[in-house]
């Protein structure tokens, strides 16, 4: 580690930030950074030089405590910090993630609106100039990693996500709620497209059939994303099998593309712990997975999560959504998760179900069913999550939520999509 100064601007190279997500109500760097003070504000790079995070330090700036990340898809968030414990208890969380795209959440906040986060946005932008008049310094180091950011401005971070895009032949238009754990910092390797259902009513969905990628696509494609990655991968410790029904895959390609994604993109030797794998499942790709498949999963150098698209245990309500399932299957797949969860330490099954106040009484009956009266005490895995299907009556959805909540015997949040 090395502080700089440069025309009153600090540079701090490699500074190690927390090594392990947790979940805090304050500004949190993890993994290793390159951190670039300003009179007001604090920008933090990752080791390949791309901007991360934004924290403002002026008047100007909304909350001391709120910030601003980018993501490798070129998307910017801002973390709000209003009403801590209200947030935590929908999410969570102890924050609120605010996108810059169109997304289900229920909370009305546009802090890109903001001039103060205008004005941070801005100061990054005339960064890169800045160092590269004012840089010149004696160490090598130092210089690397100065010309490194100074060359990557807004143009050049949007180029570096179009060509993540393109060697995923697609961007990833979903992450698993569960990829909160690490707030969404995970390496997507894709293993199939298309899913089974193509339902309706769904936002993400690619509109392709379901097809499995050869060892041969795999295996280029993790390569390309360590190279990708590269001086960087040191801080990734999770990877997304994706695309939307990753688990249809056999169980041998499931196996394969895990170790080979673990090993090759060396989340064993990331500055970050807590090694997480995380996947999407379906109704019929979860209750047709023989034994063998989550023993697997069980035996993996990391912590797998698999997320099931269960949506409703109402018959009417699944026909309404275009959903091509049987309401029994979404029944027998929610007690095949508890009997899983149960059985296996190293994973844990989630499930994710509709929510809109137009539903009929039959859903939410059918849903408490499964997550009250199914269940015979509080079980801490095999977390639910509601998803919005509309955000309209913004403040009546979060009322009903609470309202599910406090008779859930599971640990029930809402699920906020979040694209990569």
């Amino acid at each position: 580690m090395r502080v700089l100064d440069i025309s009153g601007v600090q540079i701090e190279l490699e500074k190690k930030g927390a090594s392990r997500y947790s979940k805090v109500s304050y500004p949190q760097g993890y993994g290793i950074y390159t951190e670039i003070k300003t009179g007001n504000y604090i920008f933090d790079f990752d080791l390949n030089g791309e901007i991360k995070y934004i924290t403002g330090r002026g008047e100007d700036w909304p909350h001391p405590q709120e910030w601003l990340k980018r993501t490798k898809g070129n998307d910017w968030m801002y973390y709000f910090s209003g009403g801590y414990s209200d947030i935590f208890d929908c999410i969570g969380e102890y924050y609120l993630p605010c996108f810059n795209y169109p997304t289900n959440t229920l909370w009305t906040r546009d802090p890109f609106a903001d001039k103060g986060v205008q004005r941070a946005m801005q100061a990054w932008k005339e960064l890169p100039g800045f160092l590269r008049e004012n840089g010149m310094d004696s160490s090598r180091e130092s210089q690397e990693a100065i010309n490194r950011i100074s060359s990557l401005g807004p143009g050049e971070v949007w180029k570096n996500a179009l060509k993540l895009f393109s060697l995923l032949e697609g961007r990833v238009s979903v992450l698993p709620p569960d990829c909160r754990h690490v707030d969404y910092d995970c390496i997507p390797v894709v293993i199939s497209d298309g899913c089974l259902y193509n339902c309706k009513f769904c936002s993400v969905k690619s509109n392709m059939d379901f097809r499995i990628r050869s060892r041969q696509e795999i295996n280029t494609q993790i390569e390309n994303l360590r190279k990708f990655y590269s001086m960087d991968l040191k801080n990734y410790c999770a990877v997304f099998l994706g695309m939307h029904d990753a688990l249809n895959c056999p169980r041998e390609l499931l196996e394969y593309s895990a170790l080979q994604a673990y090993e090759r993109l060396e989340l064993d030797k990331s500055y970050l712990r807590g090694e997480s794998l995380y996947l999407f499942g379906s109704v019929d790709s979860f209750l047709t997975a023989q034994e063998e498949v989550f023993s697997m999963f069980e035996a993996l150098p990391c912590y797998t999560y698999i997320n099931l698209g269960l949506e409703s245990a109402d018959q009417a309500t699944l026909d309404n959504l275009g959903k091509p399932v049987q309401a029994d299957k979404v029944r027998d797949a929610f007690f095949r998760m508890q009997d899983i969860n149960k059985k296996y330490k190293n994973m844990e099954v989630t499930a994710n179900f509709l929510m809109d106040l137009d539903f009929s009484r039959q859903h939410w009956d059918a849903l408490f069913e499964l997550i009250r009266e199914g269940l015979n005490y509080y079980y801490h895995k095999g977390t639910v999550y509601l998803s919005p299907l509309r955000t309209n009556r913004k403040r009546e959805q979060i009322h009903k939520f609470k309202e599910i909540k406090k008779r859930s015997r599971l640990p029930l949040y809402l699920y906020l999509i979040q694209r990569l």
